[in-house]
C-alpha cells in the first residue's frame, strides 16, 4: 500500500469532519488561520528583508516564485508534497522567540535609521526650496522695481513725444544706467566672495593649527592638567565650605533680625498708646481749668481774696502749689 492510498481515506475522513462542522465553526476556523498567515506572512518578509542585507544578491538562493517550472515538474513537485506532508509538517523548525525577537529589533532600527535620513533629506529639500523662492521673491520685487521705474521715467516720456530723438536718449540712458548698476554689483560681489575665501582660509589654518597643538600634547601636559584640575577641584570645595558657613550665618543674623523687628514693633504699639494716653489726659487738666476759671468768676470778691489767702498759707505748708485756689482746694479735700 503506497503512501497516496494512506493519505486519501485520512483526506476523505478529513473532508467529511470538516462537512459536518456547523458554518459558524468553519467561519471562525478561517478566520482565525488568515490571521495566523498574515502573522506568518509578516515575520516572513522581515526574515527575508534580514536575510537579503546579510547576504549579496549573487549569493543568494532563487526564490520559489523566481523558479520557472515545467508542468511535469510541477506535479512530480505535487505528488512528493502528498506523500511527505506529514512528514513535512513535522521536520518544519520555526525560529524562537529570542530569535524572532533579535529580527523585530534589527528591523526597528532599520527602519527609524531610514526615517531619520527621510527626515534629514527632507529638511535639506525643504531649506533648497525655501531658498529657491526667497531668491524668487526678491528677483521678482526687483522685476517689479525695475518696470515700475521704467514705466515712470520711459513710457511716458515716449507717449507724450513719439519718434522724439529725447525718448530715443533716455531709453540708451535708462539701459546704460542699468548695466552700470549690474557691473557694480557684480564687483562687489566679487569681493565679497574673495573676502570670504580669505576667511574661509584662515579658518581652516586655525582649525589645522589647533589639530596639530592637540596632537603636540604629551603625557606630561596631560598629568600637568590633572593636577590643575584637583587643585581647581580643592579650591571649588574649599568655596563651597565658605559658602555654607556665610549661609549659616546669614540664618542666624536674619533671626536675630526678626527678634529685634518684634521688638520694636511691641514698642511702637507702646509708645502709641502712651501718646493717647498723654492727650487724653492733656485734654481732661484742659477741661478741668476751664471749669475752675468759670467758678472763680462767680465767687464774689472777698470769697475770692479769702480763698487766695487760704491757698497761700496751705501753699506754704504743703508740697505742691497751683495758681488756681478751687483745685487746691479739690486736691486738699
Amino acid at each position: 500500500m503506497t503512501d497516496e492510498d494512506s493519505d486519501t481515506p485520512v483526506a476523505e475522513a478529513q473532508a467529511q469532519e470538516e462537512n459536518e462542522m456547523p458554518i459558524m465553526q468553519l467561519c471562525g476556523l478561517v478566520e482565525e488561520l488568515s490571521y495566523g498567515n498574515s502573522a506568518l506572512k509578516t515575520e516572513v518578509e522581515m526574515f527575508e528583508k534580514y536575510y537579503n542585507k546579510l547576504e549579496p544578491r549573487d549569493l543568494r538562493p532563487p526564490r520559489l516564485s523566481e523558479v520557472i517550472l515545467s508542468g511535469a515538474e510541477i506535479a512530480q513537485l505535487r505528488g512528493r508534497g502528498r506523500s511527505k506532508s506529514r512528514l513535512g509538517m513535522e521536520r518544519v523548525t520555526g525560529l524562537s522567540v529570542d530569535q524572532k525577537l533579535e529580527l523585530v529589533q534589527k528591523e526597528l532600527e532599520d527602519t527609524k535609521d531610514e526615517i531619520r535620513h527621510m527626515r534629514a533629506n527632507a529638511e535639506r529639500d525643504l531649506q533648497h526650496h525655501e531658498a529657491i523662492i526667497e531668491e524668487a521673491e526678491i528677483r521678482w520685487a526687483e522685476v517689479q522695481k525695475a518696470v515700475h521705474d521704467f514705466e515712470k521715467d520711459i513710457l511716458k516720456t515716449i507717449s507724450k513725444k513719439k519718434g522724439s530723438i529725447l525718448a530715443t536718449q533716455k531709453v540708451m540712458k535708462y539701459i546704460e544706467d542699468m548695466n552700470r548698476r549690474r557691473d557694480s554689483m557684480k564687483d562687489k560681489l566679487r569681493l565679497k566672495n574673495v573676502s570670504l575665501k580669505v576667511q574661509k582660509k584662515k579658518m581652516l589654518s586655525q582649525l589645522r593649527q589647533k589639530e596639530e597643538v592637540g596632537e603636540a600634547l604629551h603625557d606630561v601636559d596631560f598629568q600637568q592638567l590633572k593636577i590643575e584640575n584637583a587643585l581647581f577641584l580643592e579650591m571649588i570645595e574649599a568655596r563651597n565650605q565658605e559658602l555654607i558657613q556665610l549661609k549659616l550665618a546669614s540664618g542666624n543674623t536674619l533671626q536675630i533680625l526678626n527678634a529685634y523687628k518684634s521688638k520694636l514693633h511691641r514698642a511702637m504699639e507702646m509708645s502709641i498708646n502712651l501718646d493717647k494716653e498723654f492727650l487724653l489726659r492733656n485734654e481732661l487738666l484742659k477741661k478741668i481749668e476751664k471749669e475752675t476759671q468759670q467758678v472763680e468768676e462767680k465767687l464774689p470778691n472777698w470769697f475770692a481774696k479769702w480763698l487766695h489767702h487760704f491757698t497761700f498759707q496751705l501753699c506754704e505748708g504743703s508740697s505742691f502749689c497751683t495758681s488756681s485756689p478751687a483745685l487746691v482746694i479739690f486736691r486738699f479735700f
